[in-house]
């Protein structure tokens, strides 16, 4: 069988390598993940490594013109997303790994290869796969953290109902509703959050959970917000599902490099401005908001704290993606109305600050 152990080696390390550069580029360009970028290139270099010295031997043995598997008549049939990309080139990748493993089993081979770090690769993958497909879904959602974030915080409701706040404040032009409830006990709590969760899926918000990663993860939610002393966000990951955005409150310009270092969906700095309704809050203040916007690049970025129509333009000037509000929206006569020239005077703001940009860059 001279040779033909060479051309099997051969074909699955070009199928693993175009596989896992595939994957790269989608998880920089798609996923801007650094972190898994950076891991795939590792693997990509470490597949080479699996056969250093048997490049001449491999090259020569390789016949794709005559290989009875170029012509497959196989076709991918129906449309493509980038989530089935994913999981396509990952397969291929694995089942690519898979085979090397079995050929590097072999009692006699005339391809020497390590089965323990073809089999570290390929268990790697696997993970991969899982954290790539994760972080696409959470970047699509998280481009719908825009506009107005309206925060129905169970202590300043008071007796009015949450899901008819949320549902003036959806009505208004809310993008972004969020439960917060520090008070009630926890199966209070959850079943809130499931009545939210099912209103803002039928008028198509996103609902997310505040600080509670169980109920979030019970009741589904499209996200959990979390402050820096609550949980940290890779034990959080551990509980959510993959497709759970995940945004950090933050107060310093550290806490903003570190929650985009550590893969946040979103970053929501503040407080912006005095504000009433959290009595321990830290004032960030405009500075940090200006400077976390150079820190963010893709990551949305949320203000929050304080803000309302008098300030509004001010924060989405500074480069906020998203608006946070609890008194500026619950707390008035007429929510629905509120909510809407929040919204009104956020998108004069954007308009305002997209033709600045365009003059600047000209």
């Amino acid at each position: 069988m001279s040779g033909e152990v060479s051309r099997l080696v051969d074909a699955n390390l070009n199928r693993a390598s175009e596989g896992l550069r595939v994957l790269e580029d989608v998880a920089r360009f798609a996923g801007n993940d650094a972190t898994l970028s950076r891991e795939l290139r590792r693997t990509r270099h470490a597949l080479a490594e699996l056969v250093v010295g048997a490049g001449v031997r491999l090259l020569s043995a390789r016949d794709s013109v005559s290989d009875v598997g170029r012509e497959s008549g196989l076709r991918v049939g129906g449309e493509r997303d980038l989530l089935s990309v994913i999981r396509a080139n990952a397969k291929r990748v694995q089942e690519s790994l898979r085979v090397l493993e079995e050929v590097a089993r072999l009692s006699q081979s005339e391809v020497e290869m390590d089965v323990a770090v073809a089999e570290r690769l390929r268990y790697g993958m696997y993970d991969i796969e899982k954290r790539l497909c994760g972080r696409v879904l959470r970047v699509n959602r998280a481009t719908r953290v825009s506009g107005l974030y309206v925060v129905i915080d169970r202590q300043a409701a008071g007796d009015r109902s949450l899901a008819d706040l949320a549902r003036a404040s959806i009505d208004g032009g809310a993008a972004v509703i969020q439960l917060r409830d520090k008070t009630s006990e926890r199966g209070q709590v959850y079943r809130a959050a499931v009545e939210l969760s099912v209103l803002c899926r039928e008028r198509g918000a996103l609902f997310v959970m505040n600080d509670y990663c169980d109920v979030a993860a019970a009741v589904g939610a499209d996200g959990l917000h979390i402050g820096q002393n609550d949980m940290p966000l890779e034990a959080v990951r551990k509980v959510v599902p993959i497709d759970c955005v995940v945004g950090i409150s933050c107060e310093t310009v550290d806490d903003v490099r570190c929650a985009v270092a550590g893969g946040a969906d979103y970053v929501a700095v503040g407080a912006v401005f005095p504000t009433r309704q959290k009595a321990d809050h830290v004032l960030a203040g405009m500075d940090v908001l200006r400077h976390a916007r150079r820190l963010t690049g893709l990551v949305p970025l949320v203000a929050i704290g304080g803000i309302d129509l008098r300030n509004v333009a001010s924060v989405v000037r500074a480069g906020a993606d998203s608006v946070a509000v609890i008194g500026a929206v619950i707390l008035q006569p007429d929510v629905t109305r509120a909510a809407a020239d929040m919204v009104a005077a956020i998108d004069e703001a954007v308009k305002e600050r997209e033709h600045h940009d365009q003059e600047s860059a000209g």
